[in-house]
């Protein structure tokens, strides 16, 4: 409980620093920034989650590669159910999307890699989700509007059999309504 507590709190941290530089709003006026320890995807500062107009006209927030909203995994260290700091303010950004679209659900779906039993891995995967739950909750989000759901090592991500793939399968994924 001490380590939720303390795990909520740096959400709570992170997600007031976050930055609130606006989104330029046409596409061709829009850079992908990447960050030092980044993999090469596209980030954004802030979570601004208004739609962008461009020639196609409105781009879902969910969809565009370059807003935060389209990243949707928070990946675990091993055996273990606690929330990286790395991923509070990719929590943050979702639950401000859902704290201003409040006809939005999501379903939060906790993975595990293939070590350990099919029990033990379902238990964990369920405990994954209920972690990103409760951080989603303390950001304003009502537990009504997210349900939790664990695939264990059922649905892996990558089928490969060293850390790589193991760290690529502990994960949950935030899954909105209708997808």
């Amino acid at each position: 409980m001490k380590k939720m507590l303390i795990g909520v709190g740096i959400l709570v941290l992170l997600g007031a620093c976050a930055s609130t530089d606006p989104v330029p709003t046409k596409v061709e006026d829009r850079t992908p920034v990447t960050g030092s320890g980044t993999t090469g995807t596209p980030t954004t500062s802030g979570t601004q989650t208004t739609p962008v107009t461009g020639m196609q006209g409105r781009i879902d927030p969910l969809k565009d590669p370059i807003n935060v909203l389209s990243k949707r995994v928070i990946y675990f260290d091993y055996n273990t159910d606690a929330v990286k700091s790395e991923f509070a303010s990719l929590i943050q950004a979702h639950a401000s999307y859902l704290s201003q679209n409040r006809n939005r659900k999501v379903r939060l779906e906790g993975h595990a890699d293939e070590r350990g039993s099919r029990e033990y891995n379902m238990a964990l995967g369920q405990r994954r989700s209920n972690a990103v739950r409760k951080a989603t909750s303390v950001l304003g989000v009502g537990d009504e509007r997210m349900e939790t759901i664990s695939f264990g090592e059922d649905k892996p991500k990558s089928t490969g059999h060293d850390e790589a793939s193991w760290a690529q399968n502990r994960r949950v994924e935030i899954v909105y309504d209708g997808e």
